[in-house]
């Protein structure tokens, strides 16, 4: 069968290849894979998995054989993939904890572009109540971002949504946002939970702004750049503040099942700026590296 794999040579990231089917073990299912969601982290720091690996987690298809313990959902069945290995390939072997049934309503390539960003959004988010609380959504026209800051509108937070150009603010406020800012200068609110995915100096800009209680929490880093604390800056008065790591990488099956019950109900919509075929997966992949796409990538394997 045909996959996308890691490729560590010039012509990377990923590559397609002749893989050898999957061999579901007993307690996993068989998914024809219609399908897949693109996620900047898995391309940018390829190098942390194998050359030759079927590479990706994030996909949406179709059950073709159901796991042969009984568990999980029976051959017919729409399903997500998330964070699931090995998941970009027309067919993938795969544990029932990490598939959400697919509600009728619900199209399958919006279910593939929940996986890594809107688990990670909601597991985030989940952190505290929200109700009438500051969040600020970090790099919020990208797919986390996206997700963030419907989730965290829907919970009953005041939304303050931050990208990195006017062009990238679009539609935000439409999905909760309410302020869109370029520069965390522009306000001088205070905010009880941080979501970042930037990484580097807006971290500190964003430690300052934080209110008494309140927290960053750290899902992704993709400036690059280093982040330096000014002198006293992490000394303070008051209910302590605080900074916390996000790598969560247990089953998702019952955040997929939420997510996509939102999505059924129309209360959540998926952040798709960019589809295609997969065979024009290089061209996805530069878009997303050159920041030009808003949301999601999503690729219709052939």
């Amino acid at each position: 069968m045909r996959a996308l794999v890691v490729d560590h040579s010039e012509a990377g990231p990923i590559r397609f290849a002749d893989v050898d089917e999957p061999v579901p073990s007993t307690g996993e299912a068989l998914v024809e894979i219609r399908h897949i969601g693109l996620n900047f982290g898995e391309l940018n720091y390829v190098h942390q998995w194998p050359a030759g690996a079927v590479h990706g987690h994030d996909a949406a298809g179709v059950v073709v054989r159901g796991a042969s313990d009984g568990s999980g959902p029976p051959e017919g069945t729409r399903v997500a993939v998330g964070m699931a290995p090995h998941a970009w390939a027309e067919r993938v072997a795969v544990s029932p904890a990490s598939l959400g049934t697919v509600p009728e309503g619900v199209d399958l390539a919006d279910a593939a572009a929940l996986g890594i960003a809107g688990v990670t959004a909601l597991r985030v988010l989940r952190k505290r109540s929200l109700l009438a609380r500051n969040v600020l959504v970090t790099g919020a026209s990208g797919g986390v971002g996206h997700f963030a800051v419907q989730l965290a509108a829907l919970a009953g937070a005041r939304v303050t949504a931050l990208v990195g150009s006017p062009e990238r603010a679009a539609g935000l406020r439409e999905l909760g946002a309410d302020k869109v800012l370029t520069d965390l200068a522009e306000t001088g609110d205070r905010f009880d939970l941080v979501l970042d995915t930037v990484g580097g100096p807006l971290v500190a800009q964003a430690w300052s702004s934080l209110a008494e209680g309140g927290t960053i929490h750290l899902v992704g880093y993709s400036s690059g750049q280093e982040t330096t604390f000014p002198s006293g800056a992490l000394f303070g008065f008051g209910e302590p503040r605080s900074i916390a790591t996000y790598g969560d990488m247990t089953p998702t099956g019952g955040e997929l099942t939420d997510l996509l019950g939102l999505m059924a109900a129309g209360r959540l919509s998926a952040p798709v700026g960019l589809r295609g075929d997969w065979q024009g997966v290089d061209d996805a992949v530069q878009a997303l590296f050159a920041r030009k796409v808003h949301g999601k990538v999503i690729l219709d394997v052939a």
